[in-house]
């Protein structure tokens, strides 16, 4: 399956013109920026329109929804961030991040680094020694400083790297669709990619030059490639291929997938290599929960212990940059980094807020830790996007973040209840140990993020391709069966957010009275009490 004569007739045009308007909004040579970016637009759009036609076809599928929700992603990715480097120098805080353009301080930092190493004489893997210190593993430090050094020598065009990220993104949803509609069934496969292609964060970390866009989209291939070359669940929904479409998918489920799984893997590993061990540690579960008959082979199970262990040294070298650890235990450097990590950053919430000060100091010490799990969870809080004040521009951003998240929570939440209620015990346990992992990765970014509202939502990202399997399949569970549970978390999330509503308005603006935080609480969880016992009651009384 290839290109077409017809495709090159609007791709091309369409490549000329973005990689001329492009040129136009950055520094430098005109005609170096035209050439750059029309080749970068032409590869981006030809590549995803290639790989909607392949997986479509792979389907038995026509592929215009696909190609429609592929199209979004990118589209809607490339818009955000052009918009936005264009937006905040103009109406954003006068601090050095929103003159510059940037939404993120890390990838500020980053772009300018990858500059420096690509102007400079150094080779591009100087990117993984500790002079480049604000990319954590190097990986994208040196890919950004090649994109820059071979097809941006005269000048820094940020725009670049954006367009770069917006296609990695988009590139993730029909590897996600695949590896879906495989393993559970078109709908959800629909519902899922529909998710990952809309879900605000991953809409503004993908119109920035950050890492989960790549990430995400290596988490994409990988789970390609474990479901068609490694897990081999063909058939496990008991759907059949045509005659016709066995040979050329038994040629293509030997090889092409695990070529895809190891690029998922390798591209993990050089981007955060604790996104990688975390993906193994899905794909090991995975196999053990649903490999009834199956035995695996001696080869795959050497591949992933080799894989994990090479993460692990990979994260515990990562994160010693700086010495302060001891080098001679990976697992140690891990522990002792994760623990002062919490440790700091509940400090520094402490530091930062008054009242958080203020409820730290009235509550047992044991307590601190689950309240700064709890908050951290919440954060972006929806309310206080609402309520506090700030710049417009920063307003939407707040604003979309925390609806997003505060849409895709009750998913979250009913995910176990979803995956109890399948009829197949294999994808019953394949859903319960996502809904597992999903959870727990969700409190260690907590924890690990403090109660600051952009790095909680980032570290959450990193595993969102699964968050957005599990909400996808709930949203299509809650359609067929309409369960009443789901109704009632969703009402429980409304009610947390009038009431928390109230109480920040009335510390900012003083409308009606305030009550203490504890109080507020206490309100927040009666009612919730009321909903699920009542709920409990009409339940049994209908039974």
């Amino acid at each position: 399956m290839t290109l077409k004569k017809t495709d090159l007739s609007w791709l091309l045009p369409l490549a000329l013109a973005l990689g001329a308007v492009f040129s136009s909004m950055q520094p430098g040579n005109w005609w170096i920026g035209f050439a750059s970016f029309s080749f970068l637009s032409l590869l981006s759009l030809a590549i995803l329109k290639f790989s909607n036609r392949r997986f479509a076809s792979s389907a038995l599928s026509t592929g215009g929804t696909l190609g429609l929700i592929i199209s979004l992603a990118f589209a809607l990715r490339l818009l955000v961030g052009v918009s936005l480097h264009l937006g905040l120098p103009l109406y954003g805080h006068d601090d050095e991040d929103d003159k510059a353009g940037y939404v993120f301080t890390d990838a500020h930092r980053r772009d300018d680094q990858a500059w420096e190493l690509a102007s400079s004489d150094a080779p591009i893997l100087n990117a993984f020694n500790r002079k480049f210190a604000y990319d954590q593993y190097g990986g994208l430090l040196a890919f950004s400083a090649f994109v820059y050094r071979y097809l941006s020598p005269d000048a820094h065009r940020p725009l670049m790297l954006i367009l770069l990220s917006a296609f990695v993104a988009a590139l993730g949803v029909p590897f996600l669709w695949m590896g879906t509609r495989q393993v559970f069934r078109e709908k959800v496969a629909y519902a899922s990619a529909w998710i990952y292609a809309l879900y605000p964060e991953s809409v503004l970390l993908g119109s920035s030059a950050m890492r989960e866009p790549y990430l995400l989209a290596f988490s994409a291939m990988a789970l390609y490639g474990f479901v068609f070359g490694v897990s081999q669940l063909a058939g496990v929904n008991g759907s059949k291929l045509p005659e016709s479409r066995n040979a050329s998918r038994l040629a293509e489920s030997k090889m092409v997938p695990k070529v895809w799984l190891g690029v998922g893997l390798l591209g993990m590993l050089l981007v955060s290599p604790a996104v990688a061990l975390a993906t193994m540690v899905i794909f090991a579960g995975w196999t053990f929960f649903t490999n009834e008959r199956r035995s695996l082979s001696w080869n795959s199970i050497l591949v992933f212990v080799v894989i994990f262990f090479v993460g692990l040294l990979f994260l515990s070298a990562s994160l010693n940059r700086s010495g302060q650890f001891d080098a001679s235990s990976p697992l140690r450097v891990i522990n002792d980094w994760l623990r002062l990590t919490v440790k700091w950053d509940v400090y520094q919430l402490e530091r930062e807020s008054g009242w958080i000060q203020k409820l730290f100091d009235e509550m047992p010490e044991w307590m601190r830790l689950p309240f700064v799990a709890v908050y951290g969870i919440l954060q972006p809080v929806l309310p206080a996007a609402l309520v506090a004040p700030t710049l417009p521009i920063w307003k939407a951003i707040y604003l979309l973040r925390a609806l997003g998240w505060y849409a895709l929570l009750p998913a979250l939440i009913m995910s176990f209840g979803a995956a109890a209620g399948q009829g197949s015990r294999r994808n019953r346990n394949i859903l319960l140990w996502l809904s597992l992992l999903a959870w727990t990765w969700i409190l260690l970014a907590a924890l690990r993020g403090g109660g600051d509202s952009w790095d909680n939502p980032r570290y959450r990202t990193l595993l969102f391709l699964w968050q957005s399997i599990l909400a996808g399949h709930v949203w299509v569970w809650w359609r067929e069966t309409r369960n009443v549970w789901f109704e009632r978390v969703v009402l429980c999330e409304v009610v947390f957010l009038l009431v928390f509503t109230q109480w920040y308005a009335s510390r900012y603006f003083h409308w009606g009275g305030q009550l203490p935080f504890a109080v507020m609480v206490g309100v927040i969880a009666a009612l919730w009490g009321i909903i699920v016992g009542l709920g409990w009651w009409l339940d049994k009384k209908r039974a």
